[in-house]
């Protein structure tokens, strides 16, 4: 048995885990001096990765140096390197500098974040990063809200508060059992609207077709006067509106829906009015951009995610919810082991009272160490200089021939697609083939040239549905990419397009 002079033999004695922390700081050091020149993606095939963690259960245990050996020589090489200047794939924050060491501190101490007396201070910090979040973005600093693991999540808890405060809609007591009800609906536009607005259809038992699509405008943002139509048709139909969900910063191309305007129906009708800013309502700390978020301080719920464009590891969303009392009715609960004996204070504030969860890690610590060290103006800059890269490849693809813009550029996610000059031509005056092959014909280019700069490990980036058809995709969401790292991988785009294009262009029955 352990006892103050015999520690407990699952622990390490301190000369050794300094020496083991010491090697893992170097570690990671050494990984963020060298990430601009590891293959972005691992240069191995599935079959190899997997071999390389086929093994048993151990039976004994193994020196901790012979545990990080494995992390070295395992994990390192067969990631791939988000932090890299040249990951450009789906929207994921490149990992601020101090997080690793705030994330150690809040592994050594181990708190609770779900109540006060098993994280007082955990609490706090979270309390001040929602205070900071809100008055960042232009939203009302006495909100409520929480850190989640991201936007699902934070959509989820958005919603729910949504529909228990705007409906009939009780569930806590009877479940889905009880009256007939109406059909509950919320609304978001049909192109860029988020799936994770689906999915939290889906896990609050609505059903997904509870989602309604409303068309969207040219520049993919709604359209509010047929939201305005879709409202009252639904509502003629017997169904209860409840929700309208605008985007600030789409998922594929930046979008910022028309806020102001959606708040005015949301007031007028008495809906919730949720704003999903989880890619891009950061953007409203910079002055030049704030005015494009006009409306977003109206909403009645926000979210955002911190390990997006504020470059925090994973994982770390965050929902603003105006009236916190709302989240008190929606998630509040009772049960006589989470009263402690320790007398309760109007300042003490459990977390479980007002979220989904009751054992949360300590998310804020690294998104609290990051704010401070950056402050309002250096993530003002960091923004910037994103904004900066995709418009810099915005004029890359106009520039070129053989590329064709298929939005104009807002924020840092730029959709784009590669379609050879003649064929350019072609969808103009269509030739003697039907223009659907050429589209079909120009959906596998695209893709092919994605996939065959993400195997080489240049860069990784993604393809998207742009108005149906397949296009390059490139989040610039990484403090360290410059204008250079965009020329680069634009040039391999290029030249990728070109090989591929004189490769398969016979075989695909195309004029060649």
């Amino acid at each position: 048995m352990a006892s103050a002079d015999d520690p407990s033999p699952a622990d390490i004695d301190p000369d050794t885990f300094r020496e083991l922390g010491y090697r893992t700081v170097d570690l990671i050091a050494d990984y963020y001096e060298d990430v601009e020149d590891r293959p972005v993606y691992p240069q191995a095939e599935p079959a190899e990765i997997v071999a390389a963690f086929d093994e048993p259960l151990p039976e004994d245990g193994e020196d901790p140096a012979s545990v990080l050996d494995a992390v070295e020589e395992r994990v390192l090489p067969y990631a791939t390197h988000n932090p890299s200047p040249r990951y450009f794939g789906f929207v994921m924050g490149s990992g601020t500098p101090l997080a690793p060491l705030a994330e150690a501190v809040a592994a050594t101490v181990n708190m609770n974040a779900g109540g006060w007396h098993p994280a007082p201070s955990g609490t706090e910090v979270e309390r001040r990063c929602v205070r900071w979040l809100a008055e960042a973005v232009g939203y009302p600093a006495d909100t409520g809200g929480l850190l989640t693991s991201g936007g699902t999540m934070a959509n989820v808890t958005a919603l729910l508060s949504a529909l228990r405060d705007g409906t009939d809609y009780e569930t806590r007591g009877p479940g889905l059992q009880g009256d007939d009800r109406p059909r509950y609906t919320l609304y978001m536009a049909d192109h860029e609207g988020h799936s994770s607005v689906v999915r939290a259809a889906d896990l609050l038992n609505l059903g997904r077709d509870a989602v309604r699509l409303v068309p969207s405008d040219e520049d993919f943002t709604m359209d509010v006067e047929a939201l305005e139509a879709m409202l009252e048709a639904d509502a003629a139909d017997g169904d209860a509106p409840f929700c309208v969900v605008g985007q600030a910063g789409s998922i594929n191309v930046s979008a910022i829906d028309p806020l102001s305007t959606i708040a005015d129906v949301c007031a007028e009708r008495d809906l919730w009015f949720h704003v999903d800013g989880a890619c891009g309502a950061v953007g409203a700390m910079v002055p030049e951009f704030a005015p494009r978020y006009d409306g977003m301080e109206r909403a009645d719920s926000v979210t955002l995610d911190p390990h997006k464009w504020l470059f925090v590891p994973y994982e770390c969303g965050a929902v603003l919810v105006r009236d916190q009392s709302v989240l008190a009715r929606t998630f509040a609960m009772d049960a006589a082991y989470l009263r402690g004996s320790v007398a309760e204070t109007p300042e003490e504030f459990d977390y479980y009272e007002f979220g989904p969860q009751m054992s949360r890690g300590f998310r804020a610590l690294k998104l609290w160490t990051s704010l401070k060290h950056y402050g309002l103006e250096g993530y003002r800059t960091l923004l910037r200089e994103s904004v900066d890269c995709a418009e810099h490849l915005d004029a890359r693809v106009r520039a070129h021939d053989d590329f064709a813009a298929v939005q104009e550029p807002n924020l840092y996610i730029y959709s784009f697609r590669y379609v050879p000059a003649d064929l350019q031509d072609a969808l103009a005056d269509p030739p003697a083939v039907p223009l659907e092959r050429v589209h079909q014909y120009l959906d596998r280019l695209n893709q092919g040239i994605t996939d065959s700069v993400v195997e080489n490990g240049l860069a990784f980036l993604t393809t998207t549905t742009i108005h149906g058809r397949r296009s390059l995709r490139m989040s610039v969401c990484n403090h360290r990419t410059t204008t250079e790292d965009i020329d680069a991988v634009f040039e391999a785009l290029a030249e990728t397009g070109a090989d591929l294009d004189a490769a398969w262009r016979e075989s695909a029955s195309l004029p060649v």
